[in-house]
Formats: structure tokens, C-alpha cells, sequence
């Protein structure tokens, strides 16, 4: 810089910074050293952009803490809300369940019911016709007898009218003629009485047929109503897993098959309602809806089976950050996604399976490999701690390392692979396909 500029710089500078000595002084002599405007405002400058780089520092370490704290809180909240919602569709499933059996014993009950009053109506029925037929055959003698009776009184009018006066001998047919006619009346009249009785007892059993009926009906639109409820709480259940397993790449119609494989045993409050002892006209419509019901339940447990042997769960319970995701890099494929997590933090295992491998691998560091159902398996690298053997059968939830910082590794983090046939998928697609249902 020219002589004349620092001069005039240090003039301008100077009603602000006036120029300071500072005295050093020794046994033999006395030296000051010259602080020139412009040395103090350059040594200013220095100390004011230390001083800012150092509260920028700070700030951004502090703001770093804090959205730490926040993350920690955020994946805690989640958690809770997983443990809840796994624990209201526990209870949403075992209410189900609850509701079927009440509804199936109901229904049992109703079935007996009908069928007990459907055999008392045609016990009214049949003694019903019996008294009718009996009353045709009375009725049909008293005809018979009203003929002869009025034959007889012709006949002893024409004796009369022949002999002139009645005789001893007409006398006595008179009087037996009489007594008998008596003795028809008071038949007649016992007959109809019985008559009356028996119509109002077919009135009576009129009326309780129409009862039954309207019971009847009563008690189906009611089994109607639960029905619906039941199906529509079966359908809004199994929604989610069909939806979890379709968005995860798996076919829902091959995993049940495998289960069913697996679990074929029977029995239990929720086995399937067996309809071979029936006819198939005998088979009802509600037979059809609760056998229908059962099968959606038997299927929705397989679901819930299928789910514990399929990595959905999360490997890492503590917060984390995910640093690298699924994909190509440098053009070599990343076969797995990246969390970045502090060394020593627990890796679980996110489904049911067995220990394929655990030791050192190149690249990997520390690694443990599962093998899940239906070709699924599981990859974990860079791994401080290996808590698992080769061989080990790993339920969902234990702890099988600790992550860390081995391996081809810039930082502590957990590697994670899931691979279905032996190809590497994105495990991003099980991660949020498991949103649906926990």
C-alpha cells in the first residue's frame, strides 16, 4: 500500500482511533511501541470476525441440540403411538371375535327356537285337521240320523192315518221314536260344542303361528343387522394388511397359502363352522355369511402371523437420521439405506427368523445376516457388537448387535438390506407399507 494512502487512511482513522503508545520500560531504558488508527482498526476487525464466527458457531451448535431433543421426542411420540395403535387393534380383534361367538350363539339359540316352534305350529295343525275330520263324520251321522228321523214320523203318520188312533204297539215305536231323537239332540249338541271348541283351538293356534312368524322375521332382520356389522368390521381390518403386504411387493394370496401350510391345525373358537352334515338345501343364507365371517377372521390372524415374519418392524428403537437412501451412488449400487445413529445404540430384529451368517465381511465391517419367511432376508453392517450365531433362531424384537463404525464407514450408522430372493429392494417399501397398519 503507498506511503500517501496509509497516511491518509490514518488521518481519517484518527477521530476515532487516536494513535496510542504503549510504554515498556526496563531497568536502562524506556521503549514505547506506536499503535497507528489503522494497526487498531485492522486488530478491531480481526477481534469483531472471531468474535462473530464464534456466536455463529455456538448458535449453530446449539440449534443442533436442540432439533436433536425434537427428534428423540418425535420418534418416542411415534413409538407410543405405534404401541397404541398396536394395542387398540388387539382389542378392536378380540372384540371382533367376541362379537362373532355372541352372534353365533345367538343364532343358534334363534335356529332352535324356530325349529321348536315350528313343530309345536304343525302339532296344532295336524290336531287341527283331526278335529275337523272328526266333525265332517259327526256332522254327516246327524245328517243321517235327521233323514231317518223325519222317515220315521212319515211312516207313523201313515199308520195313524191307516188304523184310525194310535195303538199300544204304535204308542210304544212313538215313544221309542222319541227317545231316540232325544238322545241325537243331546249327541248334536255335545258334537257341536266340540266343534266350536276345536275351531277356537285352530283360531288359537292361527294367532301363534302368526307370532312365531313375526318373531321369526324379527329375529332374522336382527341377525341381518349383525351380520352387516360383523362383515364391515372384517372388511375395514383386513384392508390395511392387504394393502400393507400389495404396496410391499408380496402377493396376499400366496402368503396365506404358506401360513395355512404352516398352521394347519383346527379347532379353537374360531374354527370354521362345518357345513358337510347338512344338505345343500338345508345350508342357509346366514350359515353361508357366518361361515364367510370365520374365514376373514382365520385369514386376518394368518395376516397377523405373516407380519411378525416379515421384516416391517424397525430395526432401531432409538432416533435416528437417515443419511443415505436405497440406490445408485458413483454408479455401484447402495443395496440397503443408512441410519445414522451415535455407536453402541441396539439393533433389533425387525421380524422371526434365523442367523445366516455373523462375523466380518469386506466393506460391511461387522455383519449379521437373518433369513425371514418367503424368501425374505435381512442384511446389518458396519456393526460394533455382534450379539447373535450363526444358526440362531431370532424372534421379533431381540437384540442381535449394536451399531457402530466398522467396515467401509465414514461415521457410526446401521447399514440395512432386505432382500427378497436373494435381490436387494428398497427397504423403504416395507417401512412405509407397515404405516398402514402400525
Amino acid at each position: 500500500m503507498p506511503r500517501r494512502l496509509i497516511d491518509r487512511t490514518n488521518t481519517t482513522l484518527e477521530r476515532w482511533l487516536p494513535e496510542q503508545r504503549l510504554f515498556m520500560k526496563s531497568d536502562t531504558a524506556t521503549r514505547f511501541v506506536r499503535l497507528r488508527p489503522l494497526t487498531q482498526a485492522t486488530v478491531l476487525a480481526v477481534g469483531g470476525v472471531l468474535f462473530a464466527w464464534a456466536t455463529i458457531a455456538t448458535s449453530l451448535l446449539f440449534i443442533d441440540s436442540m432439533s436433536q431433543g425434537s427428534v428423540e421426542h418425535r420418534a418416542a411420540a411415534a413409538r407410543s403411538a405405534f404401541e397404541q395403535r398396536l394395542d387398540s387393534l388387539a382389542k378392536e380383534r378380540d372384540k371382533r371375535s367376541n362379537e362373532a361367538l355372541a352372534a353365533q350363539d345367538r343364532f343358534q339359540t334363534a335356529l332352535d327356537q324356530v325349529s321348536q316352534m315350528q313343530s309345536s305350529l304343525l302339532n296344532s295343525e295336524e290336531h287341527r285337521r283331526e278335529l275337523e275330520t272328526g266333525i265332517h263324520v259327526i256332522q254327516q251321522t246327524l245328517r243321517q240320523v235327521m233323514h231317518e228321523r223325519d222317515a220315521a214320523r212319515e211312516t207313523l203318520a201313515a199308520l195313524q192315518d191307516e188304523a184310525g188312533g194310535p195303538g199300544n204297539t204304535l204308542t210304544a215305536q212313538t215313544d221309542d221314536m222319541k227317545q231316540t231323537v232325544d238322545m241325537l239332540s243331546a249327541v248334536l249338541g255335545t258334537t257341536t260344542q266340540a266343534r266350536d271348541m276345536a275351531e277356537a283351538q285352530a283360531e288359537d293356534a292361527r294367532e301363534e303361528a302368526q307370532k312365531i312368524a313375526l318373531a321369526k322375521r324379527q329375529l332374522e332382520e336382527r341377525n341381518d343387522e349383525i351380520f352387516s356389522t360383523l362383515e364391515n368390521a372384517v372388511t375395514v381390518s383386513m384392508s390395511p394388511f392387504d394393502k400393507m403386504f400389495t404396496q410391499a411387493g408380496m402377493d396376499p394370496d400366496h402368503i396365506l397359502s404358506v401360513v395355512r401350510r404352516g398352521y394347519s391345525g383346527t379347532g379353537g373358537p374360531l374354527g370354521t363352522v362345518s357345513l358337510s352334515s347338512k344338505s345343500p338345501a338345508a345350508i342357509t343364507e346366514d350359515d353361508r355369511r357366518a361361515q364367510s365371517i370365520l374365514q376373514k377372521l382365520d385369514e386376518m390372524n394368518m395376516y397377523r402371523i405373516a407380519a411378525d415374519k416379515l421384516p416391517f418392524a424397525m430395526p432401531l428403537h432409538n432416533a435416528f437420521r437417515y443419511s443415505s437412501p436405497f440406490g445408485y451412488r458413483w454408479g455401484r449400487l447402495h443395496a440397503g439405506v443408512d441410519m445414522a445413529v451415535s455407536m453402541h445404540t441396539p439393533v433389533y430384529a425387525p421380524a422371526d427368523g434365523v442367523v445366516t451368517f455373523a462375523g466380518v465381511q469386506r466393506g460391511y465391517g461387522n455383519v449379521v445376516k437373518i433369513r425371514h419367511e418367503f424368501g425374505v432376508s435381512t442384511v446389518y453392517g458396519h456393526l460394533s457388537k455382534i450379539r447373535v450365531s450363526k444358526g440362531q433362531n431370532i424372534s421379533q424384537g431381540d437384540r442381535i448387535a449394536d451399531s457402530g463404525n466398522t467396515g467401509r464407514s465414514t461415521g457410526p450408522h446401521l447399514h440395512y438390506e432386505i432382500r427378497v430372493g436373494g435381490k436387494p429392494v428398497d427397504p423403504m417399501t416395507f417401512i412405509k407399507a407397515a404405516k398402514n397398519v402400525f
